[in-house]
């Protein structure tokens, strides 16, 4: 499936526009980035990395932003439609975004998002 990277920043704008506002809001020291593919593991989809908002006690601070990585060339390899990379897009940031709130993949899998 082939994307080009301005959609393909749009799926992802509009996969975070679908988060409830409420939510968003609570978003922390968090930054969006999309990157090809992850350099260990070409079949990982997204990655989040930094410390949760369950985590974060009153010594949090002076951190460097969490980030949300979001794959492209990874989603695009496993869909064949543009509706796939849409709902794929949709799942993997939800997904990711979940473990900014300190949900893990565990709860995350019971439930439909992985």
């Amino acid at each position: 499936m082939r994307i080009g990277h301005r959609e393909f920043e749009n799926l992802v704008g509009d996969a975070l526009d679908e988060i409830p506002s409420e939510l968003t809001r609570e978003m922390s020291n968090v930054v969006i980035l999309i990157e090809p593919s992850h350099p260990e593991d070409p079949h990982l989809l997204g990655l989040y990395e930094g410390v949760a908002l369950t985590e974060r006690t009153i010594d949090y601070g002076g951190f460097l932003p969490d980030t949300i990585t979001i794959y492209r060339d990874s989603l695009l390899a496993i869909c064949a439609t543009e509706e796939e990379v849409r709902e794929q897009v949709r799942i993997t940031v939800i997904h990711e975004v979940a473990h900014h709130f300190g949900i893990d993949d565990e709860w995350l899998h019971r439930n439909g998002w992985g």
